[in-house]
């Protein structure tokens, strides 16, 4: 494996690219104004945004209630999700305007407007009520990348039901956990979803986690995506076609508190229970408007934009879903994978739609390079004018790439710093603004206030440190669902009066921001937040298995990858078949997501004298590096031999 790259291998180049007068003369905006006034009165600022981006069937008069760490944002307002990124639009008369272009695996095509996809929403949201949905209840969504994906989430947006929408790649035990969690009383699924042209079950990891609880679900509908055999089960099970059928369009948006919750999304934690991160409606929905709209330049009138992520995460809620249909914008949404049924897909859908935007991964962008620049250069991509990445740190060898090959030298590119907790873009350039540099996030957005803290929780302005944010802003998490103390202890006490994101960064002489990745125990693959607890958990649960240590590699292609190491149970003979077992264990636990890249069976773990396990010389030994320091630990030949078991199987 590759060293991780550290900040001075971002700076062997000072290379800077400003956006060209050419765009900075056509940007929405293209000077300090915003900054400038987010600086002089932050909460009239948001408040600025949130009356023109969102329509309020109340106006509020409260902009920002804080009692560190709880924020209540435009309190006393009150207004509908689903109103605003639907019904607005279409009485503009702008409902014949494409919402999505969708593009299935095998070839499917479906093109909805504003006003098919209102239509549609309605009818769900009378299907929700008549099973029984009432507002404040909770529901779980399983879906593969189909447009009664984002149906399903605004006919709940509609009514105030709030969603849980589970990631399509997991587990049975996953579904189990998050619906129990929740208390969800319905579950959203499909038969299957496509995958490389081939059908993916869903609906049977559905009744597998209901045999084994989740209790509360008194209902299933279910999609006929892939035609396949699944099991119904009479009284609980619904296919979607059928309950749909019958269905009234006619559901008036009820408007909803500004604090009324929209949706929870569960993201991995130092513990191995997931965290069911909360937000909710205001603030959230003016946010993602607002960085929609400004990080990618964005014009609804002329431009196509797509995020090719899925809506498992909070990437596709935040911009695939909720921001660019506030915004009246015309989004293309993917089922697929980006090489079926070749590896210019991406480049084949961005040339026919003509694409203007496009979001997606590093980690994307790094397979992209592998399959080399004839996939695009076989496809026009002269459409594209802001390019985006999202997810994890991008080295700048991959930003140059992306500007060269698929810019043509000429979009910006946005990098966005986020997460799940923050709910939109916090640290990102603005295209037609900033002068951008190969793997820097830049500056904190207009609205945010970002600052870097050493050890003693003192402001770092040069160098090294660790990300926090100093002020509340709207699209903020309000909490860990059912454990404030939770949500307290885990953002907000590590330096007193900051949010801290969990991330390092480092400031360079010009005041830009490098992220650094992750410093806790919450690994980064391919931009997905894996808990190094959960996967050891699910090591454990193998009964071959006595203990297990995980941690995150550096790796050229995912950013990280998951490395196991585990001591087996006595009786048990180590051999290569009974490592692939432990390994596809935790795909089956957790789902493929979480499988590792690599599992060691060994003899012993590196530990302190007080017991505690040493995981930092576990990635030394992933990634191939001197072991420095280990005079704390019990048995220091435990490392060498650990490291010997490593060279002799990457041999193998």
């Amino acid at each position: 494996m590759a060293s991780e790259p550290t900040i001075e291998d971002y700076y062997i180049e000072d290379r800077t690219f400003p956006p060209s007068p050419e765009f900075t003369a056509a940007a929405l905006v293209n000077d300090r104004s915003l900054y400038d006034e987010a600086e002089a009165d932050l909460e009239a600022f948001w408040a600025r945004q949130a009356r023109e981006l969102v329509t309020w069937d109340q106006d509020f008069s409260t902009v920002l209630e804080w009692d560190l760490p709880f924020a209540k944002w435009f309190a006393d307002g009150k207004l509908n999700v689903s109103y605003n990124c639907l019904d607005r639009h279409v009485e503009a008369g702008r409902g014949d305007k494409v919402a999505y272009y969708w593009e299935g695996e095998p070839g499917d095509k479906l093109t909805l407007t504003y006003s098919d996809l209102l239509t549609e929403v309605k009818k769900f949201a009378n299907v929700l009520k008549g099973l029984g949905l009432e507002k404040g209840d909770r529901v779980a969504i399983y879906m593969p990348m189909i447009p009664e994906l984002p149906i399903a989430m605004l006919a709940c947006t509609r009514i105030g039901v709030a969603h849980s929408v589970i990631f399509g790649g997991f587990s049975p035990d996953a579904i189990t956990d998050r619906c129990e969690d929740a208390e969800a009383k319905l579950i959203i699924t499909a038969d299957a979803g496509y995958r490389r042209g081939a059908p993916s079950g869903l609906k049977v990891n559905v009744d597998a986690a209901l045999e084994s609880g989740a209790t509360c679900v008194e209902h299933v509908v279910v999609v006929n995506r892939c035609d396949t055999d699944v099991t119904m089960t009479s009284g609980r099970d619904h296919w979607w076609h059928e309950i749909m059928a019958d269905a009234s369009d006619d559901c008036p948006a009820e408007p909803m508190d500004a604090e009324q919750l929209l949706y929870l999304l569960y993201t991995s934690g130092t513990t191995a229970k997931p965290k069911g991160i909360m937000h909710t409606t205001g603030g959230y929905l003016t946010q993602v408007a607002f960085t929609h709209k400004y990080t990618f330049d964005m014009k609804p009138d002329e431009d196509i934009y797509w995020c090719a992520a899925d809506i498992g995460w909070v990437t596709g809620h935040s911009y695939i879903v909720y921001g660019p249909l506030t915004n009246g914008c015309t989004g293309v949404m993917y089922e697929g994978t980006p090489d079926t049924p070749g590896q210019d897909r991406l480049w084949d859908i961005v040339e026919r739609y003509r694409v203007t935007q496009l979001y997606t991964a590093p980690t994307a962008i790094r397979t992209f390079m592998k399959w080399g620049v004839q996939e695009p250069q076989k496809h026009d991509l002269s459409s594209l004018r802001v390019l985006g990445t999202v997810g994890e740190p991008i080295n700048p060898e991959a930003w140059m790439w992306y500007h060269e090959h698929i810019g043509g030298s000429s979009a910006p590119i946005v990098d966005t710093w986020w997460q799940t907790e923050t709910g939109g873009h916090m640290i990102t350039p603005l295209p037609g603004v900033t002068t951008t540099k190969p793997g820097s996030a830049c500056f904190a957005i207009p609205g945010v206030t970002a600052e870097l803290v050493d050890d003693n929780g003192d402001p770092v302005t040069k160098g090294g440190g660790y990300l926090t944010i100093t002020k509340p802003w709207p699209s903020m998490l309000r909490g860990i669902w059912g454990d404030p103390e939770r949500y307290r202890e885990t953002y907000w006490s590590a330096y007193e009066g900051r949010y801290f994101a969990g991330d390092g960064a480092k400031l360079d002489e010009d005041g830009y921001l490098w992220l650094l990745g992750r410093v806790d125990d919450v690994m980064n693959v391919s931009g997905h937040r894996i808990s190094t607890t959960e996967v050891e958990s699910a090591l454990v649960d193998h009964p071959a298995v006595a203990e297990a240590a995980v941690v995150g590699a550096a790796d050229d292609t995912t950013g990280q990858a998951i490395i196991g190491y585990t001591i087996l149970r006595g009786g048990n003979e180590a051999t290569e078949e009974l490592r692939e077992e432990v390994r596809q264990h935790v795909s089956t636990k957790l789902g493929a997501i979480a499988r590792p890249k690599a599992v060691f069976l060994v003899d012993d773990l590196p530990k302190t004298r007080s017991g505690k396990i040493m995981r930092r010389l576990l990635r030394d030994v992933a990634e191939g590096r001197d072991l420095g320091d280990t005079t704390t630990l019990a048995d220091a030949g435990v490392v060498e031999a650990i490291r010997e078991g490593a060279d002799t199987a990457e041999e193998d």
